[in-house]
């Protein structure tokens, strides 16, 4: 997060339970496919870098053995992740007259979901993730992604703007996104920074907040959305998703290794 995004990031939790992620009322399926999606790879210490309230901090810290540490410099969330028993940390992302406050090759994993998108000085974000991280080490990286079913559809029907500054739901991401990624765009440029691409992980409807909304009103509904979403996911490209999330390798600045397709995988 940027420093001029807190006020935004703060009245976003207005009225949100502090010390909680049951009544969170922003849950996202990527929140929910960690800590699967580490699959095999035996991480040891991992850093997310823009943890938010906690919500993927707190299931690998139940579900994993790797020792997580949550950044963010948003206060509600600093104080939510501390009464959930998670390690903190407090540093601008966003900074490039600083470099991130660790070592070379300190991590094994970065974490950076809905992240990247808000960032302005992002070769910097880039290239600090690359450097704490070990060799051969992971990063674990979502953006909104604007060639999506999701996103190209509206936009056809009613030639308004991914994010509508007149809508109160949509002006959050508004003001506060300042990238706007594809997913091919997103695999390229990070992998222009020295990070492979190795697996794509579609979340499939299951517990975010507006399934459960859309579940409660309707199960039919609910029941065909999730099929609809099973069948895109499973027989066409990853492309077509809202939010992938990907996994990248760290390698090197240049490799042509770093522009191989991702393996994907449905959780």
């Amino acid at each position: 997060m940027r420093n001029d995004a807190i006020p935004l990031e703060e009245k976003r939790f207005e009225g949100v339970a502090i010390g909680s992620v049951e009544d969170y009322p922003s849950l996202h399926e990527r929140h929910r496919i960690f800590p699967a999606v580490f699959e095999n790879r035996r991480h040891e210490r991992i850093l997310d870098v823009a943890a938010g309230m906690g919500v993927v901090g707190k299931r690998i810290k139940d579900f994993s053995q790797a020792e997580i540490l949550c950044n963010d410099i948003c206060p509600t969330c600093l104080k939510t992740m501390r009464l959930l028993g998670l390690a903190t940390t407090s540093f601008d992302i966003d900074n490039e007259a600083k470099n991130f406050p660790f070592p070379d090759g300190h991590f094994d994993a970065v974490i950076a979901l809905a992240t990247i998108e808000h960032v302005i000085n992002v070769n910097y974000f880039l290239q600090e993730i690359h450097r704490i991280l070990r060799k051969g080490g992971w990063l674990y990286l979502s953006a909104p992604n604007y060639s999506s079913l999701a996103s190209l559809l509206p936009l056809l029907r009613s030639g308004r703007t991914f994010h509508d500054p007149m809508k109160p739901a949509s002006r959050y991401e508004f003001y506060a996104h300042v990238r706007y990624f594809t997913f091919t765009t997103l695999v390229e440029f990070t992998g222009s920074f020295g990070f492979v691409p190795d697996t794509v992980y579609l979340a499939l409807p299951e517990s975010s907040s507006r399934y459960v909304s859309l579940k409660s009103k309707s199960k039919v509904k609910a029941f065909i959305f999730r099929n609809m979403m099973k069948v895109l996911y499973t027989f066409f490209s990853p492309r077509w998703a809202s939010e992938p999330v990907i996994c990248f390798r760290k390698g090197f600045v240049g490799d042509p290794e770093n522009r191989v397709s991702p393996k994907k995988r449905v959780l």
